[in-house]
């Protein structure tokens, strides 16, 4: 029998957000940004108000993670509206989804620090 991999779940990534959906938006992510799991960390195109996965560095918007992505989505070839938790939560770090490019711990660092900005806190 062939052993089965298990991606990051659907919310898998919270602990704790405030009640209701105070902590949630509805966004829309930019065709060809691929597929995407739970837990991205995701940045606003300063051009179109679209979100993105964030990288380290850009200066479209791009390098700022601002939310972070709560269910799977695949916006490979069209737009796609999805839910992400945006403020006032606490998230796990283990199983947070960064960027390629986001590939050291300063580069870690500084994303979770953007995302404090908006009081998200990783732990």
């Amino acid at each position: 029998m062939a052993a089965a991999t298990e991606g990051p779940r659907d919310l898998g990534f919270i602990l704790t957000e405030l009640p209701g959906t105070l902590s949630r938006d509805v966004v829309t992510i930019a065709s060809g940004s691929g597929k995407l799991d739970p837990g991205t960390l995701l940045a606003k195109l300063a051009a179109t108000s679209k979100y993105v996965p964030s990288p380290a560095t850009g200066a479209d918007g791009s390098q700022t993670a601002i939310a972070v992505l709560a269910y799977g989505v695949d916006a490979t070839s069209a737009d796609v509206d999805a839910v992400v938790v945006a403020n006032d939560a606490e998230v796990k770090d283990p199983m947070l989804v960064f960027h390629s490019s986001v590939d050291d711990d300063t580069k870690r660092n500084a994303k979770l620090t953007q995302l404090r900005a908006v009081n998200i806190k990783a732990r």
